[in-house]
């Protein structure tokens, strides 16, 4: 071979080497930008959860969904089974439906304090063992002052602000919405269930008897809580919230706003519950062991209003301004229900549109609050926005038992109407400085 033919192949070598060395590195970062969420080709690449989060996230959705599914499926049936206790007045009625309000709002905010100082799954055991005694007291009750007590117990193992605090804890920031929005559902999914299940237990097995299953679902919570790890692996210890944070989310004009609608779309639907089994029994003249007919019948129907709603919304790109429809539709329902509620077909078609209004607003308004609230304050404001909820419940029970032992149920449902008018009158009222809060693409 001649010196010159010997130079070329060298060179052709070298020339290959060097191109097979820049295909690996092609492929290495191709490679990299399928891995790494901040390399991509056009589209970001979604992040999946790890084991342990998936585990962490099941078994808090579990946890949380049944002890609501405890207390919600009680709602529907309640009121009927109060009336028939010594000492029941419409006021100790509607008392009782949303005691758990009272406690629950109270003891929301320190228990996510006392969580943050000696641990999550403390906390959260021993609410679910209070949430364990107040249903096996109310149980036993057989005086309408037994059955306050014991709901007002079931409320006073107020969790929710520890748990959601655990699932943030067990959680990346890149799923953690992910993980939010499943529990939001689990959440949802539980009360729905809870309101058609609630009438058919009560046929099966009586309302002292849903009591006594809603201590077994709390019995079942902490036998999953015991089976999850205490720490998750390269989960931190929790820290304190950033200094003056309730001083700063109470001031919040955007805030406000939502803690009052949160506080009057609660206190419509307990008031809600405490006049609606009565119209379908006095005025519709449905039995007691078909109401939850009628549940599933609302529930199914109302998805295609709410998914309107959830639809406009995203046309829109600003999910606030849908805020005022949907709760000007819940105030309409309410005042249809106020005056037409005689009819079994009146009834269901406004409650349709009542919960229609309701369920978007259930999901839309934690999602403003969250995009909303400083993000170095968005544990305090939601504290903030959990109690106003849950005390919207106990105020709901009350104003709906009085009003309707002075003047009737159709006046309970007419002063829930008015109450909802009152939040979109409020929602309307332009403010200064509120944070343009627009849905995320697709």
């Amino acid at each position: 071979m001649s010196a010159g033919a010997a130079d070329t192949d060298e060179l052709h070598h070298k020339l290959s080497g060097r191109s097979a060395g820049q295909t690996g590195n092609i492929r290495r970062l191709s490679t990299a930008a399928q891995k790494e969420p901040g390399l991509h080709r056009g589209e970001s690449v979604k992040i999946a959860l790890l084991a342990h989060e998936k585990r962490s996230v099941a078994v808090l959705a579990s946890v949380f969904s049944l002890r609501l599914l405890g207390l919600f499926m009680l709602l529907p049936v309640l009121a009927l089974y109060a009336e028939r206790l010594d000492g029941a007045t419409p006021t100790l009625i509607g008392i009782a439906v949303g005691a758990y309000g009272m406690t629950q709002a109270a003891l929301q905010i320190p228990f996510g304090w006392l969580s943050d100082r000696i641990g999550r799954r403390p906390v959260i055991l021993f609410g679910l063992s209070v949430f364990i005694v107040g249903s096996i007291v109310a149980a036993y009750a057989d005086t309408i002052w037994g059955v306050v007590g014991g709901r007002a117990l079931q409320g006073a193992g107020a969790i929710s602000a520890a748990l959601t605090a655990m699932l943030a804890d067990r959680t990346r920031t890149d799923v953690r919405t992910r993980a939010m929005a499943f529990l939001g559902m689990s959440i949802g999914m539980s009360f729905m269930l809870s309101l058609v299940l609630g009438p058919v237990l009560n046929v099966w097995i009586g309302v002292a008897g849903m009591f006594w299953l809603s201590a077994l679902l709390g019995v079942a919570a902490i036998l999953m809580m015991l089976g999850l790890r205490e720490r998750a692996p390269g989960e931190a210890a929790p820290v304190a919230r950033a200094p003056g944070g309730f001083a700063i989310v109470l001031r919040d004009p955007a805030l406000l706003r939502l803690y009052v609608g949160v506080l009057g779309l609660h206190l419509t639907i307990t008031a809600l519950f405490v006049a609606v089994p009565f119209a379908l029994r006095d005025f519709a003249g449905l039995a007691e062991a078909r109401h939850w007919v009628v549940y599933l019948l609302v529930i199914i129907i109302s998805l295609v209003g709410t998914v309107a709603l959830i639809l406009t919304a995203e046309r829109w790109r600003h999910g606030d301004r849908t805020l005022p429809i949907a709760i000007g539709l819940l105030s309409l329902a309410l005042f249809g229900l106020g005056g037409l509620h005689a009819s079994l077909w009146q009834i269901v078609a406004l409650m349709v549109a009542y919960f229609a209004a309701f369920t978007f607003l259930e999901a839309r308004l934690p999602a403003v609050l969250s995009q909303t609230a400083p993000e170095e304050h968005r544990g305090a404001a939601m504290g903030v926005f959990a109690s106003a909820q849950f005390f919207g419940a106990f105020l709901g029970g009350g104003f709906a038992g009085s009003i309707m032992g002075w003047a009737g149920i159709g006046a309970v449902f007419a002063g829930a109407g008015a109450v909802a008018l009152l939040w979109l009158l409020v929602a309307l009222i332009p403010s200064r400085g509120t944070r343009d809060v627009s849905l995320p693409a697709g």
